[in-house]
């Protein structure tokens, strides 16, 4: 049996309340239950408890076509020693009061609040994040700080352990946190075991930054569109900025401004996301070396491009390549012996 300590005092209530609404997300659901609801005998004695609380009057839907009933409604949150709210159903749906109002009394007499993905929209509408750091899935960013100017968002984590509030990137990194979890509750022997149970690593490198799609701002439309291209066609060039001002018929002064206006970034600054797009990309299709991609994406040597990936991106290179290569691909897809 796997080595456990005792669980932190905070946390030795270890019954597991999770929310269930309408439009219920069925993949965080699904991760609550499977780190937190299977029996697991081979643990021994002192396992979590988990009972499902239903937001609003059932049978609710569920993502999938699915209909589900809880077992207990807000009642059950008066008494868990930790509560997840599985996504939700949007940024701009409100919780009901009922349920802001469970919350607050919760967190009040010491319960933990956990949030995965959208979830956090619920935990920010109680008010109990303001000047908090937070994370959620990079594309709620925006929406999160328009909605809560006061909260604190952090996009380069995949979850973020506060205390008593606890909240997690996109819908996968709700596994990351599940899984610190029972890190801090019951030592990292038994989080080994459970990861290993699920094929997943126990910890994983880096921060969300890593799976953003396009991580250079997206409000390039300008007269400056051509030279943008063009620097993205020649991005081992040594650009200046005399040599891209003059290309723009314009004064350093006024291209710098213009620059700025158009992408959100500095010359240097977008070059620099636009040679770590492009590694990214040579890293995911190929089998390149890593000098011929520091060269190809304009770095010139291994340790620029390193410094700037994992600066970036928060992983090296070579970890990105082993995640979402070509490499690694074959290797996720070959028969094990």
């Amino acid at each position: 049996m796997p080595k456990r300590h005792n669980p932190q005092k905070p946390t030795a209530n270890l019954l597991v309340a999770v929310l269930v609404y309408d439009g219920l997300c069925t993949f965080e659901y699904g991760i609550a239950v499977e780190v937190f609801g299977l029996p697991r005998p081979e643990l021994g004695p002192g396992w979590y408890r988990l009972v499902t609380c239903a937001v609003e009057p059932g049978p609710m839907r569920a993502c999938g076509g699915l209909r589900v009933e809880a077992d207990q409604g807000l009642e059950a949150l008066e008494t868990a020693g930790t509560i997840i709210v599985p996504g939700w159903k949007g940024p701009d749906v409100a919780p009901p009061r009922p349920l802001i109002e469970a919350l607050q009394r919760a967190h009040a007499r010491g319960a933990r609040l956990v949030s995965i993905c959208s979830g956090v929209f619920v935990l920010a509408a109680t008010g109990l994040l303001k000047n908090r750091r937070v994370t959620t899935h990079w594309r709620y960013a925006g929406r999160l700080a328009a909605a809560f100017p006061d909260v604190i968002f952090d996009a380069d984590v995949l979850y973020i352990d506060e205390g008593q509030i606890l909240t997690s990137a996109g819908s996968a990194a709700g596994l990351d946190l599940a899984l610190h979890l029972v890190r801090r509750d019951h030592g990292p022997d038994i989080a080994n075991h459970v990861a290993r149970r699920l094929v997943m690593p126990a910890h994983r490198n880096g921060g969300q930054r890593q799976y953003v799609e396009k991580p250079v701002a997206a409000r390039e439309r300008s007269r400056l569109s051509d030279l943008l291209d063009e620097m993205r066609d020649r991005l081992e060039h040594p650009y200046t900025i005399s040599e891209l001002a003059r290309s723009a018929a314009m004064s350093e002064r006024t291209f710098n401004r213009r620059f700025l206006d158009a992408t959100g970034q500095t010359p240097g600054a977008w070059l620099v996301m636009a040679r770590v797009d492009r590694a990214r990309a040579l890293l995911e299709s190929g089998d390149l070396s890593i000098e011929e991609v520091a060269r190809r994406s304009g770095f010139g040597g291994p340790a620029t491009l390193r410094h700037h990936f994992r600066r970036q991106l928060g992983v090296s290179p070579t970890d990105y390549r082993e995640q979402f290569g070509a490499a690694g691909r074959r290797l996720a897809h070959e028969p094990t012996l």
